[in-house]
């Protein structure tokens, strides 16, 4: 593998840029109608106060490992392979990379589902939900298009992907200033408690319901520590993780609680998405319905470009750690692990195939996306609870106990059938692990290993179970 040069080296401003980058992608613009269809204002605070406070943990985690334990710089899956063996962190490694993928093509799905909105008549359908075939040929170009781009190397990608998080966070501020203006808190309080548009649900339902939601969005808050070993100081791997999740979390909740005061929760829940583009139009003409539609397309294109470069980081970095087979690790001149690029991007002109044959959509693909990475997550924030321990490091001990439990709590709220599901996508990846330990003449089948592979087993075959029935 290529060394990572000091030109190719990432400061603070770009790791905080893709970490925003990564994290704001469609979903909020959909946030008013999405979270006012399920909850009430009062509702949303409570959710929105749980959800920051885990994510507030978890991001401290990753701050404070990145600070304790330096020596780990292979990323997310590092931890994992550190705190419960190297099959632990393969999963690990495996799950956030596919998750990756799978985000990307949802990201393209609904980039040409938003060019449907300005283009597609009742009588003349072109782009659809993004699943069209019009969609999918335009998709794959932009898919090697950018294969291309990331070929000239990380720090390129890295420049424009902070020009499009600044380009994307432009409508979004706009939004917040002129719901702001309109915001009544008369409008807000109609239906604070939700008795009057959501009668059968009480709020501790309603909460849940919210948390749901915002667990989602914030997927991507990682992006840092996935590229540390390319950051130019260590130390800027946390803050630039604490405060991406600062400004996500301002905007979020600026976008949803605001939209509660222009337009009652009865209406928001009825719109159509993009939601935030409705309630601007609403407000200021059919010129918002432009702004905040423009302004979703440069932030999914940017989110795009964020998670191709953390999709080809792990598996690349997991070549390192002797999970990954050898030809994940070549890279380029520019330091670009060109082999890694170009699988991914495979992968996704293939599911891109299988979303235009049997017409996939947006919230599906991001659904599966989410739930890959929510393992990955969960240990991270073990490790760091298990280490904590055993260092005797009360801070690492408490903020990894914190996140574990909010780490659960994701488990709890993906449901036991998705999770299910997902282990069908874990279980292929044993292929490129047993190839990974076999040229490294190690043996993969002992210990602990065989209990989790046949487990695994177990898992996948009761999702097929699942799926039969």
């Amino acid at each position: 593998m290529t060394k990572h040069t000091s030109d190719n080296k990432l400061g603070l401003g770009a790791l905080c840029a893709l970490v925003v980058g990564s994290i704001i992608g469609a979903g909020v613009f959909s946030l008013p109608q999405n979270i006012a269809a399920v909850a009430s204002p009062l509702a949303v605070m409570i959710g929105w106060t749980i959800t920051g406070t885990g994510m507030i943990f978890l991001a401290l985690t990753f701050q404070r490992l990145c600070l304790d334990k330096p020596e780990i710089n292979t990323g997310v899956f590092g931890y994992a392979k550190a705190g419960f063996g190297d099959l632990v962190g393969f999963f690990s490694c495996w799950g956030y990379w596919l998750s990756a993928v799978l985000a990307n093509v949802s990201y393209l799905v609904i980039i040409f589902s938003t060019l449907g909105l300005f283009f597609d008549t009742p009588q003349h359908v072109i782009f659809g939900q993004g699943n069209t075939l019009v969609s999918a040929l335009l998709a794959s170009v932009f898919v090697w298009m950018i294969h291309l781009l990331v070929l000239r190397g990380v720090q390129t990608a890295a420049i424009i992907n902070a020009v499009t998080t600044v380009a994307k966070l432009i409508p979004l501020f706009v939004f917040i200033v002129v719901v702001f203006m309109a915001f009544k808190m008369s409008t807000f309080t109609w239906d604070f408690t939700g008795l009057k548009t959501l009668p059968a649900s009480n709020l501790l339902s309603q909460v849940k319901e919210t948390m749901l939601i915002t667990v989602w969005v914030f997927i991507g808050i990682e992006g840092a520590v996935v590229v540390s070993s390319r950051a130019r100081n260590r130390s800027d791997v946390g803050k630039a993780t604490i405060l991406g999740l600062l400004i996500t979390l301002f905007i979020y909740v600026m976008v949803s609680l605001m939209s509660m005061g222009v337009i009652t929760n009865a209406q928001l829940a009825k719109m159509q998405n993009p939601s935030a583009a409705q309630v601007l139009e609403h407000i200021i003409g059919p010129v918002g319905l432009w702004i905040i539609g423009l302004g979703l397309i440069v932030s999914v294109c940017g989110a795009y470009l964020s998670w191709t470069l953390l999709a080809n980081e792990t598996p690349y970095i997991g070549v390192r750690e002797k999970m990954f087979p050898s030809v994940f690790g070549k890279s380029n001149a520019k330091g670009t692990p060109k082999n890694v690029l170009l699988i991914s991007n495979a992968v996704v002109q293939f599911v891109l195939i299988w979303v235009t044959i049997e017409g996939g959509t947006y919230d599906l693909l991001l659904s599966v996306a989410s739930e890959m990475i929510l393992v990955p997550y969960l240990f991270v924030a073990l490790y760091a609870l298990k280490a904590g321990r055993q260092d005797g490091n009360r801070r690492m001990m408490l903020f990894g106990g914190l996140a574990s439990v909010y780490g659960f709590w994701l488990l709890y709220a993906a449901g036991l059938q998705h999770l299910l599901m997902t282990s069908l996508l874990y279980l292929p990846g044993l292929a490129f692990y047993i190839i990974a330990k076999r040229e490294n003449g190690e043996r993969w089948f002992i210990g602990i290993n065989r209990w989790i592979i046949l487990g695994l087993a177990a898992l996948s075959l009761a999702a097929e179970s699942v799926i039969l029935w």
